[in-house]
């Protein structure tokens, strides 16, 4: 058995040329061309794991996390972190697993680890003797392997509290000191942390608050800079539209089928009748939003991380400072997650990976928007129930921000559906079913909380083609909007 021994006597350290060689001049102006697309930050959400329906906050984090803001430092002396933590929540079955592993294979560097898998040694660093000089070396964890990437911890409930306290220091500081076995030093981990979890008692329970759905303490919980709950709600809608994207993803990505041995004429029959049923399916299908190519998609991440370094010039800071006020009061009362400075950083964090996906200089007041409607989104969806509400129209001037007219009156529209089909069971018993009997909505009721969403005029939208492929039906005569699931 032989050893292999290096012996150099010059070291010249990397940089990190951010994998240059991959990307040439072409794949250069490609990325310039697509950053000027005028929707180019919804383009990329759409994109975050296409193979997912829905949860469009979650996607939304993952792409300011994988974009980053920019780290400050002080003149060495004091450092403030660019890289931006997510934590995902939720019921078993909604993709958490699925949205971290499409993380790991769209960054440039990620390392993927999980809860039960992984201890304190194995996260942050590890003293071991060398067996063939019997010297203490150290070896790096995850978030040491990670640096300047991403870390992805699956199964974040099920780490041991020991355990999880060593990476405080990690998530906002971004190193690991070490003092073992003789060995005094400190390790570099600048990466972001995405987790995902499951509540304490497998399901999540939106009666109570956050801190009490998971095992998590206040110290961990403030280093995430966006909470996602994801929760599993019996919709017949939305569950029928799920069920129709997953059965067409699987169509799509089935392999296609080559018949050898047969009649030419039965085979041109069958390939008749096979573009037949096709055309009819595409007829029945709406089409889903535009994407970026993956590949693409990946490129331009890594060349917005490396290249792009935005600076705050001329934000409207009266505006930040305002929010920040009110949801410290907000926090106080509803008993939600308790907000601190941090999560200021958290707002200029996202504000400036939002200015990333344009490729600008500088952080403008529609990167500062989105950052204030994403946290937000966060706080609000950590709040009991009987909160949620008030809060939503408490802050819906910054919510609506960006937000289609269209998509915002259809999604008030399929929650007094959603309402009054809970509300006709109740009343009617068994007897009712809204799968076969149609729902009667209030046109009066519909169009006030229109107005509540600052939105006047409804006519264009009982027009759209999205009103007329949902199964609703207008009736002026009769103040109602029909909603039929057979129709």
């Amino acid at each position: 058995m032989f050893n292999t021994v290096i012996k150099a006597n010059y070291v010249k350290k990397n940089k990190g040329s951010f994998q240059k060689e991959n990307l040439g001049d072409e794949d250069v102006k490609e990325i310039h061309k697509l950053s000027k697309t005028p929707n180019i930050a919804q383009l990329i959400f759409n994109s975050i794991a296409p193979s997912i329906c829905g949860h469009e906050n979650i996607k939304k984090s993952i792409a300011l996390s994988l974009f980053g803001g920019v780290e400050k430092r002080f003149k060495d002396k004091h450092r403030i972190r660019g890289d931006i933590n997510v934590l995902v929540l939720g019921d078993p079955g909604c993709g958490k697993s699925q949205f971290l592993k499409y993380a790991e294979k769209t960054s440039h560097r990620a390392v993927y680890t999980t809860g039960k898998g992984a201890s304190a040694v194995g996260l942050t660093a590890a003293v071991s003797r060398d067996p063939l000089t019997r010297e203490w070396t150290l070896e790096g964890g995850a978030l040491v392997l990670a640096d300047q990437g991403v870390c992805l911890i699956d199964e974040f409930d099920k780490m041991s509290d020991q355990d999880r306290t060593s990476i405080h220091e990690a998530m906002e500081q971004q190193s690991i000191s070490i003092s073992k076995a003789g060995i005094v030093t400190s390790l570099q981990a600048r990466c972001a942390v995405m987790a995902a979890a499951n509540p304490i008692k497998g399901r999540y329970d939106s009666t109570i608050s956050f801190v009490e759905n998971v095992d998590l303490p206040d110290s961990i919980l403030s280093r995430f800079d966006c909470l996602c709950v994801v929760r599993d709600v019996v919709d017949a809608k939305q569950d029928e539209r799920i069920a129709g994207f997953v059965v067409e993803s699987h169509m799509k990505s089935h392999p296609v089928d080559k018949h050898g041995g047969k009649d030419e004429d039965a085979d041109g029959e069958n390939e008749k009748e096979k573009t037949k049923t096709k055309s009819k399916q595409k007829d029945n299908r709406t089409p889903g939003p535009p994407t970026v190519d993956q590949e693409l998609l990946r490129k331009y991440i890594m060349y917005a991380r490396h290249t792009c370094k935005p600076k705050l010039h001329n934000i409207d800071e009266d505006r930040i400072a305002k929010l920040y006020s009110e949801l410290r009061r907000e926090s106080m009362n509803s008993g939600g997650i308790p907000i601190a400075v941090r999560h200021i950083e958290s707002m200029i964090r996202m504000s400036e990976a939002h200015a990333k996906m344009h490729l600008r200089e500088y952080v403008n007041s529609d990167d500062i928007n989105t950052a204030i409607a994403v946290m937000l989104d966060s706080f609000i969806s950590t709040q009991k129930f009987s909160v949620k509400r008030a809060l939503q129209r408490h802050f819906q001037s910054y919510l609506n921000f960006k937000k289609d007219s269209f998509q915002l009156l259809m999604f008030t529209l399929d929650e007094l559906v959603r309402e009054q089909a809970n509300y006709q069971k109740l009343t009617e018993g068994d007897d009712f079913d809204p799968y076969e009997q149609p729902v009667h909505v209030s046109l009066e009721d519909f169009e006030a909380k229109a107005r509540e969403l600052d939105i006047p005029e409804v006519e264009d939208f009982y027009k759209s083609h999205a009103f007329k492929t949902r199964q609703y039906m207008l009736n002026k005569k009769a103040g109602i909007i029909i909603f039929d699931n057979k129709a």
